[in-house]
């Protein structure tokens, strides 16, 4: 077995012959930089049992965000992307996880035929913290998603405490990020309730246009129940994007919105921007694609607004 220091980096080389077999985590001190780890081992699929949270101390760091909403074309994924980079321009420590069956965080990053989750947690030999990839932008770490992640749902969707599978995986590593950023299909299924079970805040993304309106309400009804139900911590925000100025229809329903959601809507606005599609088609992030694009600018002022209110937070 292959072990990472959270600390270092350094890899080590564990002989599991010499495990007893009816543990489920051990500590190891890295020659290099001395630093104790504990590694928990995986377990058999027939008897992954998620932990309640009671079980689970409070994290230091890695406060997780969840980008999510039910209708799909928001915007959801470019968020998770741009505003990764630009917590990771700001010098923090930042992970995307890609918890889509379609994976497109992960294809937008340029990225494919990688592990994903389901591997991790059905692959004994596989533990999260050594298969996360560090991107080619300084401070940025992916997790990314392929097709076998469906085979989660089908395995666990409606089994007791389904909901904390993410949750009891992500407290292992969390402290090797100041944040964590999940991004969600269009749909409440498993994927986006053990999202919000695991995450500290929800973002949920919309157009201006009155079906998009209407499906935040949804989310918002939903994020209550999972805070009643798994999740006390959880709060939820709403980010406008693709916003059109030049349109009447968008500036009367952002009017709405603000009338609606006056403690929920965050003051940074994205725009709809061409170099922002023209970056996807890149599969890069727009801030990289153009340091002086709108929809970037307001993405690093949006990555501000979420520092100083998460620092309030914790």
């Amino acid at each position: 077995m292959i072990v990472v220091c959270e600390k270092c980096d350094c890899r080590l080389k564990v002989d599991e012959t010499r495990l007893n077999p009816s543990i489920k985590s051990f500590s190891v001190k890295c020659p290099r930089c001395r630093h104790t780890s504990t590694i928990f081992l995986p377990e058999e699929v027939q008897e992954v049992t998620p932990v309640r949270p009671v079980e689970i101390k409070p994290a230091r760091a890695g406060y997780t965000i969840v980008i999510t909403n039910q209708k799909g074309g928001v915007g959801k994924t470019s968020t998770g992307l741009n505003l990764g980079l630009s917590l990771a321009l700001l010098e923090k420590r930042v992970l995307l996880i890609d918890f889509d069956v379609q994976a497109n965080l992960t294809i937008s990053m340029g990225y494919q035929h990688t592990t994903s989750f389901h591997d991790i947690v059905h692959d004994p030999g596989l533990n999260l913290g050594s298969e996360l990839i560090q991107t080619s932008y300084p401070g940025l770490w992916l997790l990314p998603s392929n097709k076998n992640m469906v085979l989660l749902s089908k395995k666990y969707f409606g089994k007791n405490d389904y909901e904390y599978i993410l949750k009891k995986q992500l407290s292992t590593i969390r402290d090797r990020f100041d944040y964590i950023i999940i991004d969600t299909p269009p749909s409440i299924e498993f994927f986006t309730i053990n999202a919000l079970t695991s995450s500290d805040l929800a973002i949920v993304p919309t157009q201006c246009d009155y079906l998009s309106t209407h499906g935040v309400d949804q989310v918002l009804n939903i994020i209550d129940l999972i805070r009643r139900k798994t999740n006390p911590v959880i709060k939820a925000r709403v980010l406008v994007t693709m916003y059109d100025e030049a349109a009447t229809a968008s500036r009367m329903i952002f009017t709405k919105l603000k009338n609606l959601h006056p403690e929920r809507l965050y003051q940074t606005i994205i725009p709809r921007d061409e170099r922002l599609r023209e970056a996807q088609i890149m599969s890069m992030p727009v801030i990289n694609y153009d340091q002086k694009s709108i929809s970037g600018l307001e993405y690093m002022a949006l990555a501000r607004e979420i520092i100083d209110t998460s620092a309030k937070n914790r």
